[in-house]
């Protein structure tokens, strides 16, 4: 992963995000780039970035007057802000890389087509999970980025002072197409060795549960996973039911696989990913199956 993307809306969440992302990318000797969308209404045209290039900002169509005056001095206080972000940068990680990318235009659009014309690896991204504050990274946008990015997605909501993470926790349901999600599991054991590995279902029934830890062991010998934790976990929603486990062993990273088309079971639908990545407590990585 050398192309790392942090959407910034300059909370703290972002912020968290954002250190994380550097930390990340010190780890894997990776890019970072962090954006910013300035957003503009759905029926405002935005004219494409001076030279067709995406590290420009696109300004919207208008007559002139007071509401361009307005949008120059927003775009002149963003790049204020964004510049003291890369600097901050430079200051705790001078090894990594890091350019300042401001768009204007929708924001998903604009997360997903910087995502294209970047070439990312992975998005870093910060929630807000406590109602009643709206953040432009909050919610349904973070749930929409989960639901249609063609990369990994990490979903940041507290401060993660060393990510370093000592138990993963991998959910699935460990059917055979759960096979898929083997290749992105070794990517990031490779890149925390030294953790501790979960390997977590939700079912609803405790009659289920010897078939379903034969089930994960099996999964495990098939692809020399080294001494996981198998776990099965009572719950009436696998959507609550893996922050409650991921809390009760304290687990400071959840990896969970997603798919972008229908015949999964529920456990790898992309509405439980969507929502754990926005729930739970520790950081959670989120990626598509092939």
């Amino acid at each position: 992963m050398k192309n790392l993307l942090v959407p910034t809306d300059f909370s703290a969440e972002s912020h968290h995000a954002f250190a994380v992302a550097l930390q990340l990318a010190r780890r894997m000797g990776s890019r970072v780039t962090l954006l910013h969308v300035v957003e503009v209404p759905e029926t405002a045209p935005v004219s494409a970035p001076p030279g067709g290039s995406a590290g420009g900002t696109g300004l919207p169509h208008s007559d002139g007057g007071m509401d361009d005056v307005l949008m120059l001095q927003l775009l002149h206080e963003t790049r204020r802000r964004m510049h003291e972000l890369v600097s901050e940068a430079r200051r705790t990680a001078p090894t990594v890389p890091v350019r300042d990318l401001v768009l204007t235009a929708r924001t998903d659009s604009a997360i997903l087509q910087a995502i294209e014309e970047q070439h990312i690896d992975l998005v870093v991204i910060g929630a807000q999970i406590h109602p009643g504050r709206e953040g432009l990274f909050e919610g349904s946008h973070t749930e929409q980025l989960v639901r249609l990015a063609p990369c990994p997605v990490l979903t940041v909501k507290y401060a993660v002072a060393d990510f370093a993470p000592r138990r993963i926790l991998f959910a699935s349901d460990f059917t055979a197409e759960a096979d898929q999600a083997v290749r992105g599991l070794r990517q990031v054991q490779a890149l925390f060795p030294e953790a501790e590995l979960h390997l977590l279902q939700v079912i609803e029934e405790e009659a289920r549960s010897a078939a379903v830890r034969a089930q994960i062991a099996a999964f495990a010998q098939r692809h020399g996973l080294q001494h996981p934790r198998p776990a099965v976990f009572i719950d009436s929603s696998p959507s609550e039911g893996i922050p409650r486990y991921a809390r009760q062993v304290q687990a400071n990273l959840l990896v969970i696989p997603t798919h972008g088309r229908t015949g999964l079971r529920r456990f790898l639908q992309t509405s439980i990913a969507e929502s754990v990545a926005t729930h739970a407590f520790p950081p959670v990585l989120t990626f598509k199956l092939a």
